[in-house]
């Protein structure tokens, strides 16, 4: 007869350890979709062009660690079993998104933002934190972190090389992805955030997408 084994706050701490280590130091492999842009020409771009374009695929990248980390912190607090594993199964979808961008940067010449690890614990702090405080406010940091995100790609598709259209299809997808997890979260009962909490996450986003452009 088959036991269903039930993990200690210990064993997924452990678990969330090894998700960190690979995601911040490993490639990240590509999942079942292809990437968006593989039917896209790659056209000539200026090395200006080039530095530009890997700034703002870096930036989301990093964007991507930290939802990996707010969702997997989450999902190490959360009261409730269906919703740890929405926020685990969360995860594994937006691991895509780090796949697409890596590829892309590589493309570029360029290389993930050397600060990921620190972008990853922050995240996670902030996502264990709220998994405490109650999974309907844990949903609403879903909600809200995605609407930023949107917010986010929207500047970006705006800011790339007018031809580069590779970068824009993988940004465009990724725009899509965000805005149905927003939905998501929202539909399973996530409660609205304050304002000045909101303010807080986009003070903080502004410090992660200004750094993240150049390192």
């Amino acid at each position: 007869m088959n036991k269903q084994r039930h993990y200690s706050i210990v064993d997924r701490l452990i678990f969330q350890i090894d998700h960190a280590v690979r995601t911040c130091f490993t490639e990240t492999p590509l999942g079942e979709r292809q990437n968006p842009g593989a039917h896209c020409h790659e056209t000539n771009l200026s090395q200006k062009e080039k530095s530009h374009a890997a700034g703002l695929m870096r930036v989301n990248h990093s964007g991507e660690v930290a939802a990996q980390a707010l969702y997997r912190g989450q999902a190490l607090t959360a009261h409730l079993k269906q919703v740890r594993e929405a926020m685990d199964q969360a995860a594994e979808e937006e691991k895509e998104h780090l796949a697409w961008c890596e590829q892309r940067l590589k493309e570029l010449g360029s290389h993930t933002s050397h600060l990921d690890p620190f972008w990853y614990g922050g995240a996670f702090l902030i996502g264990a934190v709220a998994g405490l405080v109650g999974d309907q406010w844990s949903l609403g940091f879903v909600a809200e972190t995605e609407r930023q995100v949107v917010r986010h790609l929207k500047n970006h598709l705006q800011r790339l090389p007018e031809h580069d259209k590779r970068s824009a299809a993988i940004l465009e997808q990724m725009e899509i992805d965000e805005n149905h997890h927003a939905t998501l979260a929202v539909e399973s009962g996530a409660h609205e955030l304050p304002e000045f909490i909101k303010q807080v996450m986009k003070y903080c986003s502004k410090v992660m997408t200004t750094t993240a452009y150049y390192i």
